[in-house]
């Protein structure tokens, strides 16, 4: 397989996944990794697809009603006003002395910085909230163990499995909701969600009203696994009702947006 042709079946992929590491190119074209990541920088020179940590993914966010995954820095820029009403919505289902876990992502960052001045235990795996609450916060900090991965900002220990830490209730994001479930492109944070999931009495979905748009490919968690949802007043009639027959409770954070 020659250099254009490989780069035909790296693009083909990024029409179905959004993201592609390292060793899943090499191990599907057969190939060195040093010829892989010279194949992605020339797709990334090219403005055919996007280099990002550990791997590739689509530029232009692959098929039809699906988005890639952004790098951490460029997703807390967006929806700002609303990640931020959200976040002090859940702050509320907090209380002091409560043991809870928060993900990584930017929704789940804002929750931490509303927590930070509370006597609660926090266990994160995100890499910049762990930085903040390590300098500005008063809380109990506890850190997954393992490597960090800069993108997407976690720290994961791929083979100790779900930590020894049990907690009223994890906190998380999303790359995408449907009715299938809570969804995501990248394979990292589909497995470290997977064991924390394990880990807490009950899980709260933090996701503004755009997620309910944007599909993904994997599902990480089936709806009937989420307790409550915390979305801004931009959600619809049609994604309400699908998270009502899902028996999920609905927070909706005010942000003078109508719905």
């Amino acid at each position: 397989m020659n250099d254009s042709e490989r780069h035909k079946a790296i693009t083909d992929l990024l029409q179905e996944t959004p993201f592609a590491s390292v060793r899943d190119l090499q191990e599907r074209l057969a190939v060195s990794p040093a010829t892989i990541r010279r194949d992605i920088d020339k797709l990334h020179e090219l403005g055919k697809a996007r280099k990002v940590y550990g791997g590739i993914s689509a530029s232009d966010g692959g098929s039809a009603g699906r988005l890639s995954a952004r790098p951490y820095d460029e997703n807390r820029d967006i929806a700002v006003e609303a990640k931020h009403a959200i976040a002090e919505k859940a702050a509320g289902l907090v209380r002091d002395g409560d043991s809870i876990i928060v993900h990584a992502g930017s929704t789940c960052f804002q929750l931490g910085i509303q927590l930070a001045q509370r006597s609660v235990r926090i266990y994160t795996n995100s890499m910049p909230l762990a930085a903040y609450l390590g300098e500005h916060a008063i809380c109990e900090l506890i850190l997954a163990g393992g490597v960090l991965y800069r993108e997407p900002g976690i720290i994961h220990d791929a083979s100790a499995g779900a930590p020894g830490y049990f907690a009223s209730r994890f906190f998380l994001g999303t790359q995408g909701v449907s009715s299938d479930g809570l969804l995501e492109s990248h394979p990292l944070l589909t497995r470290a969600i997977g064991e924390l999931s394990a880990c807490a009495d009950e899980i709260v979905l933090l996701a503004d009203s755009r997620k309910f748009t944007i599909k993904p490919r994997n599902v990480v968690l089936p709806l009937s696994r989420i307790g409550t949802v915390v979305t801004d007043d931009g959600l619809s009639d049609a994604a309400a009702k699908m998270l009502e027959d899902a028996g999920v409770e609905i927070l909706v954070a005010g942000t003078g947006g109508s719905k």
